[in-house]
This record gives C-alpha cells, sequence and structure tokens, in this order.
C-alpha cells in the first residue's frame, strides 16, 4: 500500500483496463449489488460482525448513496485505498469505522472492526482484538472521552507509527490486485489460445 501521493489521474491504463475487465466481468450490469460486491472479493460464510463490516464497507464505497458501486466508485475506491496519501486513506478509514456516522469512534464500534477485519483476513495476531482497542484509546483518545473524533483519530494515528502499519496493514487490498491483474492474465491466455 504505497503512501506515494499517486491519484486517479496518475493509475496507469493498463491498470485500468485490468480493473474494468475484472468489474464487468463480475458485473455486466455495470452496478455492484451488495451480494454481487461480496461474491467480487470472495467472502462467504462470514460472522455477523464481519458481515457488518462489509456491508460498511460497501456503503463507504457507494459514494452517491444508490446501492450500488459503480464502475468509478469501485476505481476511485481502490485508487485511493491502495494510492492514496496517508491523510487521504485515514479519512476513509475513519468514515468506515464511525458505523453509526456521528462523527466520533467509540470502542465497541473499533472493537467490532477490528473483529470482522481479523476474521476476514483470517490472521492470527499477537494481541486480542480488545487489547488492540484498549492499546489505541490508551494512546490517543487525549481527551479520556471514550470517543475518538476525527482530529483525534488523525492526529493520533499519524504520530505512532505502530498504530499507522497496524491500521494500513489491516486493510491492505493488495491481494486483491493480485487477484484482478492473476484473472486478468488468464483471460489474456485464454483469448490468444
Amino acid at each position: 500500500m504505497g503512501g506515494n501521493g499517486s491519484t486517479i489521474e496518475e493509475l496507469t491504463s493498463c491498470e485500468i483496463h485490468q480493473w474494468y475487465k475484472k468489474f464487468m466481468t463480475e458485473c455486466p450490469s455495470g452496478q455492484l449489488t451488495l451480494y454481487e460486491f461480496k461474491q467480487f472479493f470472495g467472502l462467504k460464510n462470514l460472522s455477523p460482525a464481519a458481515t457488518a463490516y462489509v456491508e460498511q464497507m460497501f456503503e463507504t464505497f457507494d459514494m452517491n448513496k444508490d446501492g450500488y458501486i459503480d464502475f468509478m466508485e469501485y476505481v476511485a475506491a481502490l485508487s485511493l485505498v491502495l494510492k492514496g496519501k496517508v491523510e487521504q486513506k485515514l479519512r476513509w478509514y475513519f468514515k468506515l469505522y464511525d458505523i453509526d456516522g456521528n462523527g466520533c469512534i467509540d470502542r465497541s464500534e473499533l472493537l467490532n472492526i477490528i473483529k470482522a477485519i481479523r476474521a476476514i483476513n483470517g490472521c492470527n495476531h499477537e494481541m486480542t482484538a480488545e487489547q488492540f482497542t484498549n492499546m489505541v484509546f490508551d494512546k490517543i483518545d487525549i481527551n479520556g472521552d471514550g470517543e475518538l473524533s476525527l482530529e483525534e483519530f488523525m492526529d493520533g494515528i499519524q504520530k505512532d507509527e505502530e498504530l499507522l502499519d497496524i491500521l494500513t496493514q489491516s486493510l491492505d487490498l493488495t491481494h486483491i490486485v493480485t487477484m484482478i491483474q492473476t484473472e486478468s492474465s488468464k483471460d489474456d491466455k485464454k483469448l490468444e489460445s
């Protein structure tokens, strides 16, 4: 996940072509529903917490709130997550974590998201989701009110290299790009045969 500051305009035509082929193969209508979104990324048999997280992610990608992700929303979301600047990513993460949309992240929201991410990624971690949540709040909840404002979240994460690394690794979508590129290469080889 490079933080090199690339924008959607800086995507290579090859990247956009591969993303478009994958998108249109999986979603010929050009509008991705929540069900198709789960299928698209191979997300099956998820726990209730993981399902809620995937739904929240879908809603943040659905920028015009029409219930679908079109190709431009798809490219914008992947571009942000894969190539956006740290500040842009943190704002998006905050929106993703603020499940109730009240402008703050409380302990239960963060805990549920961390549990869901871990369920999807299937990784073992040195600390429990509860321990991680407590560490985040201990480090960056400046006023001790049990909620993280956007400002606390942005400042706290950027000042703490460990938290920034953990956060960016938890939402590392490079495996999705690899999957898109691999499937695109397979399709190209079939056409050549």
